[in-house]
């Protein structure tokens, strides 16, 4: 049991936090920074082999580099020409791997904020016919837990009971609200996601730190079935 002093944020509060992550996170210094250094790294080859499309665009900055040398050793005409397309594409090779260095920083810093949110959720476990509060972090695979308006979904599992409507934007980046009930396809819930109407009984599927979130935290949005 825990006492009302460890209760966590109100739904809205937990809410505008996962906003306020996602707006300043695209002026945050530190991971603009880290993008920088990592869009230095994906330079070689070896990592830029993975998109062909930015692999060829870095050989042909590469070879207009080694052109643009030699032409200004050799005193070749339209030597200006040739610097600029070597400006453009090694901008567009840094441009793209800065982008994708950037969401990645992005994805992690919302994900690192919704695992806060799941960590101080608080979980109306059913036990004994009884329903007790817990910390979600003291959830484990087959405890039942009842989720009510506005409140968090504590942890991973199946909707065992009822329907809701949950609103999963934090992990799907979709803003339309979605069904998930009991029976069927659409029966599977994520922890840190949110019921926006009625009330669900979820069966945990796995214990704290194996979670969905926990399995995915380099991806700035998930796909949830």
């Amino acid at each position: 049991m825990i006492n009302s002093n460890s209760l966590p944020n109100t739904p809205e509060q937990a809410k505008n936090e996962r906003r306020q992550t996602r707006k300043s996170s695209i002026f945050n210094t530190q991971q603009v920074l880290g993008a920088l250094s990592r869009a230095l790294v994906m330079l070689n080859p070896r990592a830029m082999v993975k998109n062909p499309v930015m692999f060829v665009t870095e050989a042909g900055a590469v070879l207009t580099t080694l052109i643009a040398i030699l032409n200004a050793f050799s005193g070749a005409p339209h030597q200006l020409y040739t610097l600029a397309v070597m400006v453009i594409l090694w901008l567009t090779v840094m441009f793209s791997n800065f982008a994708e260095a950037l969401a990645e920083a992005r994805g992690k810093a919302q994900t690192d904020s919704l695992k806060r949110t799941r960590q101080n959720t608080v979980a109306r476990r059913i036990n004994d016919s009884k329903e007790e509060t817990v910390s979600s972090e003291e959830l484990r695979e087959g405890d039942q837990v009842i989720v009510l308006t506005g409140e968090t979904i504590p942890g991973d599992g199946e909707v065992i009971e009822g329907t809701a409507m949950v609103d999963e934007s934090a992990i799907t980046g979709e803003s339309a609200p979605v069904v998930r009930e009991a029976g069927g396809d659409r029966s599977g819930v994520v922890g840190g996601t949110r019921v926006l109407s009625d009330h669900i009984v979820v069966r945990i599927s796995v214990s704290a730190g194996y979670s969905f979130l926990d399995n995915n935290s380099g991806s700035p949005f998930f796909s949830v079935c």
